[in-house]
């Protein structure tokens, strides 16, 4: 779903850079879109945009969905979210997992993945005004769900 950030651009002009990643920093048109072309099995390959963390920019078309994929393995954190234009979305998927993990896991994968370019202080401080609020409406969302999957920590899962 990050390839439908909106461009840095157009988030200025809406004032939202300081909420990039929030519901409605995304083109959830676009989005929606893509997943009803999917579902129509086009006669034609569909393209879907990536996003690049070197230039903090998604990339038009930079995917190729061939008319023979009959599975298509999406992620992203508002596929459960009834407003801001989501609501749609969960009509147009066959299911929905919701996976979580504890809190503080969380923020040190968020902290370790945001870290290109940053401060740790500036990531920090954005992780915890931005990426939580944003964690705190997803995981209200959870009950929505097909299935529930708690990821166990990396410890954890190494040992088994």
């Amino acid at each position: 779903m990050d390839g439908f950030h909106l461009p840095n651009a157009v988030l200025a002009d809406r004032r939202l850079t300081d909420r990039k990643g929030a519901p409605e920093t995304f083109d959830v048109a676009g989005y929606l879109d893509l997943l009803g072309a999917v579902r129509a099995e086009p006669p034609d390959p569909l393209y879907a945009p990536s996003y690049r963390r070197v230039r903090h920019e998604p990339v038009p078309g930079a995917h190729t969905v061939a008319t023979s994929v009959r599975l298509v393995i999406g992620e992203g954190n508002y596929l459960l979210l009834d407003r801001d234009g989501w609501a749609p979305a969960r009509a147009l998927l066959d299911q929905v997992w919701f996976v979580s993990m504890r809190p503080e896991t969380a923020r040190a994968r968020l902290v370790g993945h945001l870290a290109g370019g940053l401060s740790r202080t500036a990531v920090e401080e954005w992780v915890d005004r931005v990426d939580r609020a944003n964690a705190d409406l997803v995981n209200g969302t959870a009950h929505r769900a097909d299935l529930r999957v708690e990821l166990p920590e990396l410890a954890e899962f190494a040992a088994r």
